[in-house]
């Protein structure tokens, strides 16, 4: 019995070997669809073998455990070149299996390895005996090896305790909150949940502003009478530091200084992983850089900071893509870009974009007819801009965006052709807050059922955004708010004196740990100030519909109408839920529902009817965002609607 407890210790302390992995099952996956890969056949020059695994009904883990650590089952297509080779094979599986099943709590496992009839256990020697027979199956038969592991009852925690190494007590809940360790008495004593609390105790001091927060040691007892472990952990703390100098170093040909308006964390600050964290995202933004690693120093200062180190690598200078989006109701569109990541050294970004699509016949048609019509070019839309942004002027929080375009668009509700551009100032509060304010202007023409309109508008955006979101193609948590007005007095220049505000807002919650299911909502309000209807250019107007808004509905089409012809609202409220569900790592479904009306007045009207819309959504994620298949049908269709539209594009919908 001692002689055991002592092993058993050992084991533990020797690193608390990993649970079962995906790898073991990954060989059972291959095997039920019949493409695991076969041992070789029998040869005078190799002994190739048969091998099976006998768990003696225990659970799966412990299958799983076996599957991993053996080097029988690893190596069984590749046939050993001598009996005694085979025999040690077998032999070193033994500790291995032994280690693995104390790894997940059993305690009391018995393990023999079976080799062409011969018994291998752990203390005896029967390597001459079980060569002999193993010979025997030479150039004629693979050798038959068997497995037989009776893991026993799995050992549970009687108690966990956490000590403080420089005091030799338990920290008080202040320092340590029960909550950290998630391993509790009663809970099976595997060495992964010893693991997973060290881990656990470790970030959380290093959260309250300890960064050299380490278990010095761990003292695990397995007592067998009880089928139970108590474990003692000693952890040291250290000091409590703040964040030091921060250096940036790497990609010369960007300049630091831009770097460092993107760093918001100062000098002085609490040191957290989660300061730290926040440091490598928001350098991450500037497009010029394609690695960011955080290091930090090793020891304090002689301030008693510690010095944080931001390593920088550089990403390739141009980029050019295409894509593609599709709907059975608005058509094909195709968008092409071109950018300069780092024009002038100083990360600033040039990007050219254009997109054609099919924008229609008629107003008032579908966008997208089949029929026996030839293709022209007056069906045909498209767009062409640039857009300049210069990050961190003169080393500061401020940042030089530039933006022009030009487009000709024929849709269901109006055609339009346009030119303009817009020049803004850019101020970061942090890494999640900026407000910007401009001057935009635009010359155009639109028409639709209300008549035709050729305008000038000079106005003065200002818009504020909040993202807290974990990733920018498919957030799994946080909040992305963007508001906007743009006010369009006449004095300025603008034909139509008016006042546009625009809110989106959307959240994303995760139900789970590793994000395989997620909530996500969002909500978007408008609304125009000033001017009349039929004075206010057609593409200003608000509307509802389509892959961006309330998906099953032909795009633009929810604002109100003259007979069946579309013609914008003053005023907009649309939103949408999904139900985010990861079926395996790439692959997903989104039951959604979507609802959005524009309204004729600036205000929306409440108790007019809010055309509503379901449907099921299917991902498949990649490593540039998940690509997106939606159906949806309108649940309170109007005469004429459709009753399914298909969506095909890149990136979530919100």
């Amino acid at each position: 019995m001692g002689r055991r407890l002592v092993v058993a210790c050992a084991c533990v302390l020797a690193g608390l070997g990993p649970g079962p992995g995906p790898s073991a099952q990954a060989f059972d996956l291959l095997g039920a669809l019949g493409f695991g890969e076969k041992p070789p056949e029998p040869s005078a020059n190799a002994y190739p073998y048969d091998l099976t695994i006998d768990t003696q009904g225990a659970p799966k883990e412990a299958k799983a455990a076996i599957e991993d650590a053996s080097s029988l089952q690893r190596l069984r297509t590749e046939a050993p070149g001598a009996p005694d080779q085979l025999v040690r094979l077998a032999e070193s599986d033994l500790p291995k299996i032994v280690d693995a099943l104390w790894g997940l709590g059993y305690y009391d496992a018995a393990v023999t390895i079976d080799v062409a009839g011969v018994p291998l256990m752990l203390g005896q020697n029967r390597t001459e005996a079980a060569a002999r027979a193993v010979t025997a199956y030479r150039g004629r038969a693979r050798v038959p090896i068997r497995i037989v592991a009776n893991p026993g009852p799995q050992y549970v925690f009687r108690n966990i305790f956490v000590l403080d190494d420089a005091t030799g007590q338990p920290f008080t809940p202040d320092q340590l909150p029960a909550r950290v360790v998630k391993a509790k008495p009663g809970d099976p004593a595997r060495s992964a949940e010893v693991v997973a609390a060290e881990a656990a105790i470790v970030d959380h001091f290093r959260e309250q502003g300890h960064p050299f927060a380490k278990v010095t040691s761990r003292q695990p007892v397995v007592f067998h009478p009880a089928r139970a472990m108590d474990v003692t952990l000693r952890v040291r703390a250290g000091p409590v530091a703040n964040l030091g100098p921060i250096t940036v170093s790497g990609a010369p040909d960007v300049d630091h200084a831009v770097v460092r308006s993107f760093i918001y964390a100062q000098p002085g600050d609490p040191y957290s992983p989660t300061a730290l964290n926040g440091i490598r995202k928001s350098v991450s933004r500037i497009e010029a850089l394609g690695g960011v690693r955080i290091r930090e120093a090793e020891k304090l200062d002689a301030n008693g900071q510690l010095p944080i180190f931001v390593e920088l690598t550089e990403r390739k200078r141009h980029a050019f893509g295409v894509s593609a989006l599709y709907s059975t109701i608005d058509g094909p569109e195709v968008r092409t870009y071109w950018t300069n990541r780092n024009l002038f050294g100083g990360g600033e970004v040039l990007r050219l974009e254009a997109s054609t699509f099919y924008a229609g016949r008629a107003i008032g048609e579908p966008a997208w007819v089949r029929d026996e019509k030839r293709l022209q070019r007056s069906d045909l839309g498209g767009r062409f801009g640039f857009t300049f942004l210069k990050p961190g002027l003169w080393g500061t929080r401020n940042d030089l965006l530039v933006s022009a375009q030009a487009a000709r668009e024929k849709g269901y509700a109006y055609t339009d052709r346009r030119a303009g551009a817009e020049v803004d100032i850019r101020h970061r509060f942090s890494d999640t807050s900026s407000l910007q304010i401009g001057v935009k202007a635009e010359r155009g023409q639109t028409s639709d059922a209300l008549g035709e309109v050729t305008y000038t508008l000079v106005g003065v955006p200002i818009t504020y955004t909040y993202d807290s979101t974990d990733k920018p193609l498919d957030p799994t948590r946080g909040v992305r708010l963007t508001a906007s007005v743009t006010p369009y007095p006449t004095f300025l220049g603008s034909t139509v004196g008016m006042t546009v505000a625009k809110a989106n807002a959307s959240t994303y919650w995760a139900l789970d740990k590793d994000a395989r299911y997620i909530l996500a909502a969002r909500i978007g309000l408008g609304s125009i100030l000033g001017g009349d209807l039929e004075d206010i250019p057609s593409n200003y107007r608000f509307y509802a519909g389509g892959g961006g808004s309330v998906r099953g509905y032909r795009y633009q089409s929810l604002s109100p109408q003259i007979g069946r012809f579309p013609i914008g609202g003053k005023s907009l409220i649309d939103g949408s839920i999904e139900a985010r569900i990861k079926v395996t790592d790439t692959i997903g479904v989104v039951p959604f529902v979507d609802a959005g009306q524009a309204y004729a007045d600036r205000f929306p009207r409440l108790n007019e009817p809010i055309r509503v819309a379901a449907g099921l959504g299917l991902r498949y994620y990649t490593a540039v965002g998940p690509i997106r298949l939606d159906i949806a049908a309108p649940l309170n269709p109007r005469k004429g609607d459709k009753p399914v539209a298909v969506y095909i594009g890149i990136g979530q919908s919100f």
